[in-house]
């Protein structure tokens, strides 16, 4: 735009002469001031564009941000799970038994910790005698006949599950009775 478009003069009525030219001004200044209106609202729509995309990338990034941790978080489970399922293992042998009973309370002590801890962080652990069998959240490992118990209930816990609130992180492995 020309530096005089942007500016409006106004003349004098000495200059304006007739009536024609009067309303030859006055269209002038309508259309630039229609002209002036256009622009104003192209502004505040494309400002406005901008400011929901500006919001709108804001709650992209904080939902990735979410599921990032969510993700991490989650591999760090995996990656304790392990260390769980070996207290358990070592707790199930004969020499368990064997060891004196300060040790022994100590790794209980250090393995509740853990389950604690993950607890606290929305992990539940699961997998206990006498469920019924539930193949959402069981992995049976072997179905028995020569032992105790009703059908289609957990008879021996192989290694527990953990889950979240909303998902199986993984299944308990069972026995179940036939």
């Amino acid at each position: 735009m020309a530096e005089n478009e942007n500016n409006v003069e106004f003349e004098s009525e000495e200059e304006l002469g007739d009536l024609a030219a009067a309303k030859a001004k006055l269209k002038k200044l309508k259309d630039e001031l229609a002209k002036a209106k256009k622009e104003r609202q192209e502004f505040l729509d494309g400002w406005q564009r901008c400011k929901a995309d500006g919001v709108n990338l804001r709650r992209e990034a904080e939902a990735r941000a979410e599921r990032i941790a969510e993700l991490l978080r989650e591999e760090l489970i995996h990656d304790i799970i392990p260390a769980l399922d070996s207290f358990d293992m070592a707790a199930g042998s004969e020499a368990w038994a064997e060891i004196s009973d300060g040790f022994r309370s100590g790794m209980e002590h250090v393995r509740n910790q853990l389950l604690d801890a993950l607890k606290r962080h929305g992990i539940e652990r699961f997998g206990k005698v006498g469920e019924k069998l539930d193949h959402t959240l069981h992995e049976v490992v072997e179905e028995r006949d020569d032992i105790a118990g009703e059908p289609s209930t957990v008879v021996r816990i192989l290694r527990y599950g953990y889950k979240t609130k909303d998902r199986v992180l993984r299944p308990a492995q069972v026995f179940v009775k036939k």
